[in-house]
């Protein structure tokens, strides 16, 4: 069974899966493969369920906002309908890849709101939203602005840079405009919203936040968190999005794990009957892939079915004992054989590659 995520930057999981596929093919080609592309909440998390469990795919344009401009005028998002349930994907309008020309202070969640309001009106009872792969971390300061939220001393709206200064939120438009609807956040990660394994100092590095700027920020966070709902704050997955599940969690969500979610409606459990191995695979393996990623979770549903799960992935960053305690065999990394570049500019044909040379040592 090939079962991957995206890998970030390079590979979506559906294409992840066409170029595993077609290397365990020319090295074995009687094998039978069974693909199930996931999703953990991020990049790909309607499609994965589009693929799964049909429905209706609602286009969208949310405007973007003044620092993301010189890269784009409006920002487009799929949701997915499925009866009176919309799914809807954060990193539509606030991934890594639509925000990479932008100041990372001044990143707003505001689009995922706006993306909650058009939920609303196309008349959505149960909302889910993705979490993961965002550029965000403003605390969800944006999306509750989105959606009504006022504050005194600060603009929700200017990203964590914005914080400085809060002394008042008032939240109540937001939960109003939410009303009766069941919310659901689907976060990649467990962590908190703030401290030192939140969402600045864990993520914050990768969303181009330099050394110096992660403590201020964080206390921005703190502060944040301390006019509206401290404790909640402290929530396993409150620092999803750099705290969209926070603010998710404000308007009243129930927080579920992306991982599990796409399990359940891919039918994870039922294609792992009868398979001899899951290969799955990300952008990077390492130990925060126990947070809630998707080859932590694969290899969990594959140890309970006594299935052996190996790892591809663009960088294999732990050891064979951590490795281990993942439920992982074994990993292999795009990088070390081909080289970072190479990797990177040439992700499908060097996975393609890689998942040949595995298939060498795993096919029987």
């Amino acid at each position: 069974m090939i079962a991957p995520d995206k890998f970030a930057g390079t590979l979506t999981s559906a294409e992840a899966v066409s170029a595993m596929s077609a290397g365990w093919s020319e090295q074995a080609p009687a094998d039978e493969l069974v693909a199930v592309p996931m999703s953990d909440g991020g990049p790909g998390f309607v499609d994965t369920l589009h693929a799964s469990l049909g429905g209706e795919l609602l286009a969208v344009t949310t405007a973007a906002l003044p620092d993301w401009e010189t890269q784009y005028d409006a920002l487009p998002a799929a949701m997915l309908r499925v009866e009176d349930t919309v799914y809807v994907e954060s990193a539509h309008v606030v991934g890594l890849a639509v925000a990479s020309h932008s100041d990372p202070l001044r990143r707003s969640s505001h689009g995922v709101g706006v993306l909650l309001a058009h939920a609303i009106e196309s008349g959505a009872r149960r909302i889910v939203v993705g979490v993961g792969g965002t550029a965000t971390n403003d605390g969800g300061a944006g999306l509750l602005a989105a959606l009504g939220a006022t504050a005194v001393g600060a603009d929700l709206d200017d990203g964590p840079l914005g914080l400085k200064g809060l002394t008042d939120v008032d939240i109540d438009a937001a939960r109003q405009v939410i009303g009766g609807i069941e919310l659901v956040v689907a976060t990649d990660v467990d962590s908190p919203l703030t401290g030192m394994f939140g969402a600045t100092r864990t993520y914050g590095p990768q969303k181009g936040f330099a050394d110096e700027d992660l403590p201020w920020i964080d206390a921005a966070l703190e502060a944040f968190a301390v006019l509206v709902d401290r404790k909640l704050a402290t929530s396993p997955g409150a620092g999803a999005g750099g705290g969209i599940g926070y603010a998710l969690m404000l308007l009243g969500a129930t927080r579920v794990s992306g991982i599990d979610l796409v399990a359940e409606a891919c039918g994870l459990d039922r294609a792992l009957t009868g398979a001899d191995l899951v290969i799955t695979g990300e952008g990077a393996f390492d130990f925060s892939s126990r947070a809630g990623k998707v080859p932590y979770g694969v290899a969990v549903a594959a140890q309970e079915k006594a299935v052996p799960c190996v790892v591809l992935a663009g960088r294999v960053d732990i050891g064979s004992r951590e490795m281990r305690s993942l439920g992982v065999e074994s990993a292999y990394s795009m990088s070390e054989l081909f080289g970072e570049a190479a990797a990177l500019d040439h992700a499908h044909d060097t996975l393609r590659q890689l998942t040949a040379r595995v298939a060498r040592t795993w096919s029987h």
